[in-house]
């Protein structure tokens, strides 16, 4: 019997989850779930009318490539792109100093409201003529009016400060209100739908609007390719998003213009100071070049370099005629030094003086005509002697005449060389002159070169500066999609509807996961697959505790017993003794109802006609007398064990009239030594001698946890019934039974869970102590 319960458990247990237990499960809630379904749809509705509408609103621009424009090349005097880095034109665009300024020329820091029954919308302007008076660099901190228009004229409240003015017609501002703006009240008397209506006009610092606008601009890049930009923001009016979008593109744009036109006008500004600069140093410049060829007596430096070379070449070859007449009057001076009386001087040898050249010739005559008289006449002859004196004269003549030619020469040889070291001087100088004169040329040339330069660049800088072009092509103006982004319906309520069923399902889930009580007997399978479980007994409300005091009940509490009753014949091992089955009930703690169970399965056993004997044997908590409405210190089994003389027979009590065959021994008095009694061997007799008289031996005994009573006389059993309650017993209780049972100290032991079903939230919580005292009453 036993290994058919066995193999039916561990069949279960290997089914693993049941999905269907876990979704009833949920659903024994399905009220929680209507309520908070409701409660979230109905909290969307209120949601959608009361949230104002919010807009998206984009627009597309393309980057351009500044380096295939209309400016001209600049070399590194204007700036040039030669690519697009998208990363670097987001931050740009984003970037305080823009935002700023878009908000300053949208006065962004001023907004305006109109006031409804349900929703505040925001609006571009006032239907008021509205002059702001105020700088807004003024407004350091915010400021809000509310505006109420009445027939003659319009109520202002300062919202922060609570002061209220009053506009009329007349006079839109005073100089008592001191209000940051003006107010045109004559289109009310054209417009009487503005009567009775509220506006608000919020006045913000523009740091606070500028960083607000920045975190709603939203930048991405369409495309890894492309140059493209997309713009988008969400705000509550499309006017002013519009606005917004379109007037940041214009500053962007005219923004990137700018920088490159500042770079042109940086390059005149720097030419036109060049050019004042250039013009001082090429005039002085022009003033030391005249004034160096001035100092050096220069007219054109290779003319004179030639005529330089000339006359020095001229001085020399005067010089060589002058040494070579020296050469040639000292030649013949020695001649004359050395030559006889008869000899003859030469004649013409290149002497340029025609003197002493016709001296000589006249010498040379009286030497032929003394020798002609001398070979014929004799030396005492007067025309010899005559003859010789003269040719003695000439040589003397033409002596003094070479000596004064040579003094002469020598003057002119030493003026000669004079000059011509006058002349080697100044050609020597010409090179260092031509150098410093280049040098001075070459300064001049730079500067005129640089000067030209200059001015060709400042032209092709103010033709850059005429025609720079966008920065940006703007694609798609700022554009609002036709419904709102915000709040979405559909999006909303499938939200709530989400909400509202996974919030209960997450507050079961936690309890579930929380919880550690048993709730029926699949807890038990899952953690003791080894030990059946023979019965569920269901919890039934306005029960009466005993229920088998009518036999023939049909209710679904007793029909669960006699299940009860039989599946513990199944459990009993089979003897062919015909004596009676022992039959424990235990439990872990007190509560799970053991005697209950004790009772009413004794009760079912005797509805069959079994004689059926149920014994109290929880001698510290005894509780079958409250259900049989018995004295607590009647005789009983505390009686018998104490006293030697005593016959247990005599304690036997009938409690039940329409069960002749049950009988009941209450536990009687209650002793200090419960665990001695039920081990002096009298419990072992009253058992062998009921086994003789009844079919069953019912025996309430204590619960298993803290004392050890039930243990000390657990041998005795035929089967032990091992209650749990659901809803009450911890599943960690679960392995405490188990040791008992694996460990023998149990005798073939089954489980019964009792009230399942008791309640639909897990939400019970239990005491592990045992009130059992020795005098207790209760």
């Amino acid at each position: 019997m036993d290994n058919s319960f066995n193999n039916m458990h561990t069949i279960d247990e290997g089914d693993g989850l049941d999905i269907k237990q876990e979704i009833g499960r949920y659903l024994r809630y399905w009220p929680w779930f209507i309520a908070t379904v409701a409660i979230a749809l109905i909290t969307a509705f209120l949601y959608l009318r009361y949230t104002p509408p919010v807009y998206e609103t984009y627009s597309k621009i393309k980057i351009l490539d500044e380096s295939g424009g209309l400016e001209l090349p600049t070399s590194a005097f204007i700036f040039k792109r030669s690519n697009i880095n998208l990363e670097n034109e987001t931050e740009i665009l984003t970037s305080y100093r823009i935002m700023n300024q878009v908000v300053r020329e949208l006065k962004l820091n001023t907004t305006f409201y109109i006031e409804g029954t349900v929703q505040t919308i925001q609006v571009e302007s006032l239907p008021i003529g509205f002059k702001q008076t105020i700088h807004p660099d003024s407004i350091t901190n915010n400021l809000s009016y509310n505006l109420k228009v009445k027939p003659n004229g319009v109520e202002v409240t300062d919202r922060i400060s609570e002061v209220v003015y009053f506009l009329s017609k007349n006079s839109s501002r005073t100089d008592e209100n001191n209000l940051p703006f003006e107010l045109d009240l004559n289109i009310i008397t054209s417009r009487a739908d503005l009567v009775g209506r509220n506006f608000v006009i919020n006045f913000s610092p523009l740091k606070n609007t500028a960083l607000n606008l920045k975190s709603r601009i939203g930048v991405s890049a369409i495309g890894k390719e492309s140059h493209l930009l997309r713009l988008s923001i969400k705000g509550g009016s499309k006017a002013l998003s519009e606005r917004i979008l379109n007037k940041l593109m214009n500053v962007f744009d005219r923004d990137g213009i700018q920088d490159r036109q500042l770079v042109s006008k940086r390059t005149l500004d720097f030419i036109d100071d060049r050019f004042v600069f250039l013009a001082q140093e090429l005039d002085s410049i022009e003033v030391g070049r005249q004034y160096f060829k001035e100092r050096n007596n220069i007219t054109d430096i290779q003319v004179d370099a030639e005529l330089g070379l000339g006359q020095r070449s001229q001085s020399e070859e005067e010089v060589f005629q002058i040494e070579s007449q020296l050469a040639l009057s000292r030649l013949l001076e020695n001649s004359l030094k050395s030559s006889a009386e008869s000899d003859l001087l030469p004649a013409n040898i290149g002497i340029s003086n025609n003197s002493i050249n016709g001296l000589i010739s006249e010498y040379n005559t009286a030497v032929i005509n003394r020798d002609k008289f001398l070979n014929s006449g004799g030396a005492n002859n007067p025309i010899v002697k005559q003859a010789v004196a003269q040719v003695e004269d000439l040589k003397a003549n033409i002596n003094r005449s070479l000596k004064n030619y040579v003094s002469q020469l020598e003057t002119s040889r030493q003026q000669y060389d004079q000059r011509n070291r006058k002349f080697s001087g100044k050609v020597a100088q010409i090179p260092e002159k031509e150098k410093l004169l280049r040098a001075i040329e070459r300064q001049q040339k730079i500067k005129e070169s640089l000067y030209l330069l200059l001015l060709q660049k400042r032209e092709e800088a103010a033709i850059n500066l005429a025609i720079t072009e966008p920065s940006i092509k703007v694609v798609e103006y700022a554009l609002s999609n036709y419904g709102p982004v915000s709040p979405k319906s559909n999006i909303v309520y499938a939200g709530a509807l989400l909400a509202g069923l996974l919030i209960p399902l997450g507050v079961l889930y936690l309890m579930f996961m929380l919880d550690t009580k048993l709730h029926s007997k699949e807890d038990i399978i899952k953690e003791n697959p080894q030990i059946p479980v023979i019965g569920e007994i269901p919890n039934i409300k306005n029960k009466e505790v005993v229920i088998f005091d009518d036999p023939n009940a049909r209710t679904p509490l007793a029909e669960s017993f006699r299940i009860l009753s039989s599946n513990v014949d199944y459990i009993l091992p089979a003897k062919d003794d015909h004596k009676g089955k022992v039959i424990y009930c235990t439990s872990t703690i007190k509560g799970e109802g053991k005697t209950y169970i004790s009772l009413n399965l004794s009760l079912a056993l005797s509805s069959i006609n079994k004689k059926v004997l149920l014994i109290g044997a929880d001698l510290r908590n005894p509780q079958i007398h409250i259900h049989i409405a018995q004295d607590r210190h009647k005789p009983g089994l505390s009686n018998y064990l104490h006293d030697v003389h005593y016959n247990w027979k005599d304690a036997i009590i009938k409690g039940f009239d329409k069960h002749p065959n049950h009988h009941i021994m209450l536990s009687g008095t209650i002793p200090p030594n419960p665990a001695q009694l039920l081990t002096n061997g009298r419990f072992s007799k009253l058992i062998a001698e009921a086994k003789e008289e009844y079919d069953y031996i019912i025996v309430d005994t204590a619960p298993t946890i803290l004392v050890t009573d039930t243990l000390l006389i657990s041998s005795l059993a035929d089967a032990t019934v091992y209650l749990t309650r659901a809803d009450f017993t911890d599943k960690s209780l679960l392995k405490f039974s188990k040791d008992l049972s694996e460990s023998g100290k149990l005798k073939n032991m089954a489980y019964v869970v009792n009230s399942v079903g008791a309640s639909k939230s897990y939400g019970y919580s239990y005491n592990y102590g045992y009130n059992y005292g020795y005098n207790s009453e209760d």
